[in-house]
């Protein structure tokens, strides 16, 4: 299943890091490119902090951030034994990992490690302009949530784990 994991990520992460030099070599000092009328534009936008205008300057933080997910993932997805919960692992790190590429290697006007500006690119109306990492993000928080409605764990009890829990002080 770690495999799967990382599969899912790196597709992510590439898929992230290809359209993000896309969007630089294209929209860069460009008018925002309407695809779909108002529901769909291309807007470059080089962000600094998080959604919403969320944490503007707040780069280190955000890596951190980001640094601790991927570290929270790499700990526990080696015991999943779901898929579906694989690919919600594999959506998180492939898109902490493209954002915080940006913020890492980009440029930003503070100088320093980890001040680097993520590239935004997808504009819809009423929400604010997000990338194919930000994309993958939200996609497992929604599966997420569905998994953890529907009572599907990420990882299933062994037989052995199950029979250790119900064993009392005296046994059964």
């Amino acid at each position: 299943m770690w495999i799967r994991v990382l599969l899912v990520a790196w597709l992510i992460w590439l898929l992230d890091v290809g359209s993000k030099a896309w969007a630089l070599a294209t929209l860069e000092n460009q008018e925002p490119r309407k695809i779909l009328g108002d529901f769909l534009t291309l807007t470059l936008v080089k962000n600094s902090g998080a959604a919403f205008s969320f944490a503007t300057g707040g780069a280190v933080l955000l890596a951190s951030f980001s640094i601790l997910v991927i570290g929270t993932i790499g700990y526990w997805a080696r015991r999943l034994t779901s898929l579906p919960w694989v690919y919600v692992c594999g959506l998180v790190l492939g898109g902490s990992l493209g954002n915080l590429s940006d913020r890492i290697f980009r440029s930003s006007p503070q100088p320093g490690p980890f001040q680097g500006q993520v590239i935004d690119w997808i504009e819809l109306p009423h929400w604010p302009i997000f990338n194919l990492a930000d994309s993958a993000i939200v996609i497992a928080a929604v599966l997420s949530a569905i998994l953890s409605i529907r009572n599907i764990s990420p990882i299933s009890p062994s037989p052995h784990d199950h029979r250790r829990r119900n064993d009392g002080p005296y046994g059964t």
